[in-house]
């Protein structure tokens, strides 16, 4: 069973290292995420459909709203995974500034420089530091990352969502699903008061975020469910309740199969950087 070796949450976002060995359902998250393979067999990861490999010659970078899944070579074992979910906001706080958490490639060499950096930060991460060490090296290796995803002429082409939203309606359904998310909500009706028909809501919500509207709310219960999990000590039962799951075993599956392991785990894994 895959399971959570450290976790914290912070104002960068989520650093994490995990044990892996199972395959997740396709996912996003409104964060930029940085995967490194740190130990055991290499894995592949499904970005916007393409596949890649990942080993420890090589990162994964996949931008906020990206569709990804991930997918254990080792299903016995599993292998160790050094994850970061980056806060855009934190990474860029100064809009005007021009630079924006967007990576030019999803797959790129981990250089010496890279190799030092990450195994450094991963050991923190473990380590139970304090907020102002991990949050420097963090920003270091991070920047290092997004520079070295930009370096090749030779960049994939942009095959990456719409960076914003512009049609009234999809706002709309965004702001509907965003007041109370939870798994009751239908998606049909969603689409009736946005004033678009099934079709029309699904195809033009795609194009306008690069997800569909089911992944886009699935995100929204994760980001309510971890929050739950490492803020507060409401039992497992009442989160899932919460979000709208009809017993605890399906807010676990739900949970499982978009984090890799079970709520309990997770929970019992992670702890929150305040400064």
């Amino acid at each position: 069973m895959s399971r959570a070796l450290a976790v914290f949450h912070g104002r960068f976002g989520r650093a994490t290292v995990y044990q892996l060995n199972r395959p997740f359902n396709v996912h996003a998250h409104r964060e930029g995420h940085l995967i490194f393979h740190v130990g055991g067999t290499p894995a592949s990861i499904d970005v916007c459909d393409r596949r890649y490999r990942l080993g420890e010659d090589a990162i994964v970078a996949v931008n906020p709203w990206e569709p990804h899944n991930f997918l254990p070579a080792d299903l016995g074992d599993g292998a160790v995974f050094f994850v970061l979910y980056v806060n855009a906001e934190w990474f860029a706080p100064d809009v005007t500034s021009g630079k924006s958490l967007r990576f030019g490639r999803t797959h790129f060499r981990r250089t010496a420089a890279l190799e030092k950096q990450i195994r450094r930060a991963a050991a923190l991460v473990c380590g139970a530091p304090s907020l102002s060490s991990l949050d420097c090296e963090l920003r270091q290796l991070i920047d290092i990352c997004h520079d070295e995803s930009w370096q090749s002429a030779t960049a994939e082409p942009d095959q990456r969502p719409c960076a914003g939203v512009t049609d009234f309606r999809v706002r709309k359904s965004i702001r509907l699903m965003s007041e109370s998310p939870g798994a009751e909500i239908e998606l049909d009706s969603i689409a009736r008061e946005a004033g678009l028909s099934r079709p029309h809501f699904y195809r033009l919500f795609r194009t306008q975020t690069g997800v569909t509207p089911h992944l886009y709310l699935n995100t929204l219960i994760m980001e309510q469910a971890l929050d739950a999990l490492v803020t507060t000590e409401a039992p497992i039962v009442d989160i899932g309740f919460d979000l709208g799951f009809s017993s605890q075993s399906g807010f676990t599956r739900f949970f499982a199969a978009n984090v890799g392991m079970a709520p309990t785990d997770y929970r019992r894994a992670a702890k929150v950087l305040r400064a």
